[in-house]
Parts: C-alpha cells; structure tokens; sequence
C-alpha cells in the first residue's frame, strides 16, 4: 500500500473533512465535517450474532476445523444474515473512500463459474450490489458501483489458491484508483483501476449481507472466522508479521476465541460441530482429503492433525535428541548419489535410491521389519537423484539419468498397484540431469529438471513440464536458462509459490549466482539471484512464521587460484519489509553437496552432507541445532566416507537419518536416540 495510506490521525482527520466538503458542494448527501463512522476496526462479524439474552441465529452452526472455530451459514438464502448499513455509518452516508477489508476463511473447492459472496452492501429497495467480495476458483473479486453512473467495476485477483479447505486470512487494501490483497500475511498483489474508488458511495438504505449476495440469492458453503473493516487504513502492518498468517487476527467475535466445549455467547448456546477423524498406528499419509484428520501415535505419546500437507503437533509428551547411534549399514549394487525417501499408502515405507550402474540399476527399498529391504531394481545410466510425486491417487517416481547418450533419457515410473511394482510411464530428453523437483500450484502438476550440461556447455535450458490431464502425459511448459544446475526446490510463502535452483558451474568459475524465481501470471519469473560458489542443494524451512533457505557450497574453482573444498555455506532469511533474502548465517562446511532440515518434539536440525575437504572423502558431516539468537550451534559430529545426501524419516520403530556414498556402496541408516 502507498505511504499515502499510513499518515497520523490528525491527516486522516484532514482528509475526512476535505472529503466532506467536496461531497457537500457536490450535493451528494455527506453532509458532516467528521467521518462517516469510527476509524477503529468495525467487527461486521460480531454485528449479526445475537445481543444479550437473545437466542443464535438458526441458520448459523459453529464448526471446529483444523483447531481453529468458524460460522458456518445454514438454510436458505431467504434467512441471509444481515444488518442496516447505518449501524455503522451513524454520521453521514458514504461509505470510506479508503479503508480495508480483513476476512479469515475457510472455503472448499469450487466448481467452475461458481461465485460465492463473502460479503455484500446492497440497496435494499432495488437490490443494487453497491459493494461486494466474493471467491471463485483461484479467485478472489472485489466489485463495487460508481454512484450516478450505475457501472459496475470489478477487480479479480487470480491465482490466489483461497478455495483448497484451509484457512486464510485475506486485507485487502483500497486507497484512490489502488487496490492491494495480501493472503496470509505473504507478498502483496496490487491492481490498479480505471478510475478511483468512489469518494461518495452512498450507503443510504442499504444493508450489509454476510455470507451471501442478499435474502435471495445464494450463501458463502466455508467457514467464516472473521470479517472486519477498518476505515482509512491498511491492515496489514496491524496482522502481519504473526506466527500463524492463515489465522492472523485484527477482531474476532468472542464467541469463536472460546474454548469451551459448547460455544456460548451472552448466554446463547450456539449449534456445534467439531470435524474429527481419529487414526491410530503408523502415521497415516498426510494430503489434502485428509485435512482435519486425528492421529494418535500411541509410541509417542502424542495427539497430532494434519493440515493437508503434514503432521502437525497437538498434544505430546515433547522428545528431545539424546545421541545418534548405528542403526543399519545398506549396500547397494554401486555408489550412491541419492536416496528418496517415501510412503506409499496402505503398502509403508519405501526408499529408491539413485546408483551408478546401469546393471542391476537402482534399487527400490521397502522398510519391513524394522529395516529397508530390496524389493525391486530399476534399470537406469548413472542415476543421479530420484522424486517421489503424487497425482490424483497415482504414484510416481522420476529418475535423474546422467550418462552421456544419444539421446539422453530420463523416466518417469508410475506404482502398479495390482504388480507392487514402479513400471515405465514416460520418457523424457534432458542432459546431464542431476536433479528433479515435483509441485503442484491451482491443482496443476509440474515437475522440473535440473540439465547439467550439454557436451561441455554449462549454459543451457532447464526445463518445466506441466502435466496434461488428457493424455496422462507431462509436456513442455517452460524454459528456464541455467548454468551447471545441480539442484531445483519448490516452496511457498503464504499465496505466493517460488522455485529456487542452485547454479554449480558456468564453463570459467563456480562462483557465480543462484536464481530465485517467482510464479506469477502464469509462470516463473526472476525473483532475486543470490551469489554462491559451486552451489549443488537449497533446503527451504519454516521456524516460527520466519522463512530460511540454506545453500550447500560445494567448491571455488577459478581460473586463478587454486581449488578451495573448505568454504562457507549460508543460511538465509526472507525479510518481508524489502521482499528479499537476506544473509542469515555462515557455516563452515567441506564440499558441501546436501542439507536436511528435521525436527524432533520442539527442536530442530539442520544436517549437512561434507563430501571433501581436497584431500579425503572419510569426513564428519555435522549436525546443527537451533538455537535461537545464536543460529545454527553444531551438536553431533558424524563420521561419513563420500557423503552425498541425507534423508530423516520416522517410523515405529523411532526417528531416523540416511545418508549415502558416492565414493562407496555402503550407505548408513542411523537411529535418533531421544529421552
């Protein structure tokens, strides 16, 4: 939002009055010096729950989902909640000529070309729309209507992803011909209108509808939590930064802070569902259809929810990491350069790793009885690192094939169910790949390659491929220049969705830049390029609402000078006043080619692979704790041979590291002990 917006009381007082002597020589109908209503946070939640004394709406239902409570609208639109817009605009008429709103909702998928109003201001005698919000698919609208002229304008914010069953809390910000959405607490999207949003928007026998369009025409299906409007203002800075940006909080109804068991509001007992699925076992998968669902690890003494991406803690006897013992030595039919780790469901845990040799090739794992198993071989040429995805209910693994061919191929395997067994699903041509990530944005599939080279040519493309629900195929999306990739990572922050590739090698040096890049308008644009040297992994992690990305540097190679193994690796953090990372903290590494990021109970890690130091592969490779203030403190040295990538899983049987070599066949699995 511009600084404009954020001056002192005593210009928006100003403001209002200048505002109102226009309207008044105008003749428009606001015909007071002071503003329409208070520039405090107006609650129009709160405003159509019952007073004192007075029964719950019958067409509200309090429901708990994902820990957080919300109202859910009953019946038919004919019972639409709703109060007269003067309630609030005791003063004069108009309604803020700058102002935002704040809503936290909760909505599900909706179809194609279905609308659904969050909010309305309607004319009751015409049922003219003067101000609206309302979602779509992907989408969120805000439409408004120009007095005197009778046009209706409509801004639509796409690619927001509000309609995926989570919460979300939505400002969005109107000042002059600007309007600003920030989804949980994340980058702000601006669009610009046509013209000004109307300085005189009469509000003169209108009503305020929540949850739908008015008495006859449809309701909001989600949950609603909060909507709030705050006159003169952007919300933003009075929400954001928080620890938890889907429930940022600027004035919640009383009645949805409550923790009792049966909601009460000046002594209105409200109608209350909770959503519960309780599991027990293994830890069950975690994905979207499982949002909301208990899990109770009895081991662990622990009740956790899953959030539809993973597990979430809410009740636990908290572990802490003792020592990390020995668990089990893996040989595999060659070296190693990488192991992917993953559940199938209803079938466990698995591991594919990623080995030199074409025969036997690779070996698929299945973890049975406390420890990983062969269970199948895949054929491939120098396999460099493999992805486990999903679509729909379908499984997939995409290998990383390095070995100079004509033509070079990598393959996508899909799960045969029915075989318990990964078959060839599509081949793909890349060069020297290294590395695929897999990611999905608005229910669209994607994968990435990471193309090394081509021949001696560093500079080359790597590719996206988007996958194509009709033929059941990925096909080319984008095209992204690279030099020496080595490493892609997908992640999001709040509604905004980032890949970042790691940059090794341009043909002269390894010190050069990394690329972050941003989704936007249908695609990835440049973001921010970070400098590294020999940069082969990015591992992104949250701690507490911050966002950290750490780089491995692997090696200074110049033309000038001789190799350097022993270099920093850096660990940064996203400030969300300049929209950029910054430097967080330098760690002395060796040959850096792999970070993990793992949590046990309320403490977490970060492991480093140490590969080389110009002299020896038999390294230790360390693992860090955080430590608040002070970073990243090393609390565990582990003695490695060539290792090239760490992976953390949890099973039954406890909490677990593996790391493979690239100098040996023999991996190691070792066991967190806790107390």
């Amino acid at each position: 939002m511009r600084d404009r917006t954020r001056v002192g009381g005593v210009m928006l007082a100003c403001r209002f009055l200048l505002l109102s002597w226009l309207m008044l020589a105008g003749g428009v109908g606001c015909q007071s010096w002071r503003p329409c209503t208070d520039l405090l946070p107006l609650d129009l939640l709160a405003r159509v729950l019952p007073g004192p004394g007075q029964a719950p709406p019958p067409q509200v239902q309090m429901v708990q989902s994902k820990g957080s409570r919300g109202l859910r609208l009953l019946g038919a639109a004919a019972t639409a909640l709703s109060f007269p817009a003067s309630q609030i605009f005791r003063n004069c008429d108009c309604f803020p000529a700058e102002f935002s709103l704040v809503a936290t909702i909760k909505t599900p998928s909706l179809r194609e070309k279905r609308n659904e109003y969050i909010f309305s201001v309607v004319e009751e005698e015409s049922d003219a729309l003067l101000l609206g919000l309302r979602v779509s698919e992907n989408r969120l609208h805000f439409l408004s209507t120009a007095p005197g002229v009778g046009g209706r304008s409509r801004l639509s914010f796409k690619d927001v992803g509000l309609d995926d069953n989570r919460w979300h809390t939505v400002v969005l910000a109107v000042t002059g011909p600007y309007a600003t959405l920030t989804v949980d607490c994340g980058l702000p999207l601006e669009l610009k209108r046509v013209q000004s949003f109307p300085s005189a928007l009469s509000t003169r026998g209108s009503r305020f509808f929540i949850g739908s369009r008015s008495r006859l025409r449809g309701r909001f299906s989600g949950l609603l939590r909060q909507l709030v409007l705050l006159p003169g203002s952007d919300a933003t800075s009075r929400l954001c930064p928080t620890s938890d940006p889907g429930l940022a909080e600027l004035s919640i109804p009383q009645v949805l802070k409550s923790t009792s068991l049966q909601p009460q509001h000046h002594g209105a007992v409200y109608p209350y569902e909770a959503e519960a699925r309780v599991t027990l076992g293994n830890a069950p998968p975690c994905s979207g259809p499982e949002g909301g669902l208990l899990w109770f690890n009895a081991r662990g003494k622990g009740l956790f929810v899953c959030d539809g991406l993973s597990w979430r803690t809410l009740l636990q006897n908290q572990e802490r990491l003792d020592y990390v013992e020995d668990y089990q030595d893996l040989y595999t039919s060659s070296e190693t350069f990488d192991v992917e780790v993953f559940s199938i469901p209803s079938e466990g845990l698995f591991m594919a790793a990623a080995n030199r040799d074409a025969r036997p090739g690779s070996g698929i794992y299945r973890w049975r009885n406390g420890s990983f198993q062969l269970h199948q071989n895949i054929s491939t040429q120098e396999a460099r690192a493999w992805k486990h995805f999903t679509i729909g209910e379908q499984i997939f693994l995409v290998v990383a094939n390095s070995m100079e061919a004509e033509p070079e191929l990598s393959v996508i395997y899909r799960w045969n169910k029915r075989r318990q067994r990964f078959l060839r699903h599509q081949t793909l041509e890349t060069h020297a790949a290294l590395d695929w990530e897999a990611f999905h944005i608005h229910n669209h599939s994607f994968l990435v390659v990471a193309n090394h080279r081509q021949g001696s040519n560093h500079n080359i493309l790597s590719v996206i491929y988007r996958w194509n629900p009709n033929t059941k195929l990925f096909e080319v999306n984008q095209t992204l220049a690279t030099s020496g990739a080595y490493d892609w990572e997908f992640f999001s922050v709040g509604a905004h969705h980032f890949l970042v590739v790691a940059n090794t090698f341009d043909g002269q040096t390894t010190v050069i830049s990394s690329t972050v890049y941003v989704w936007l308008h249908g695609g990835f644009q440049s973001f921010q390029s970070i400098p590294t040297v020999g940069a082969t992994d990015w591992e992104p992690f949250q701690m507490d609402g911050r966002f950290f990305l750490a780089v491995a540097n692997s090696q200074k190679v110049s033309n000038h000078g001789p190799n350097l193994y022993s270099i920093n690796s850096t660990v940064y953090e996203l400030n969300r006043l300049t929209q950029s990372f910054i430097r967080f903290q330098d760690i002395l590494t060796h040959s850096a080619v792999d970070w993990e990021f793992f949590t046990v109970g309320e403490e977490r890690f970060l492991v480093v692979a140490n590969s080389h130091d110009g002299s020896s592969y038999s390294l230790n490779s360390v693992v860090y704790r955080w430590q608040g203030y002070e970073g990243f403190v090393p609390v565990h040295s582990l003695p490695t041979f060539g290792c090239r990538d760490w992976e953390h899983f949890s099973t039954a049987e406890g909490s677990f590291l593996v790391y493979s070599s690239a100098t040996s066949r023999l991996s190691k699995v070792f066991r967190l002990r806790t107390y």
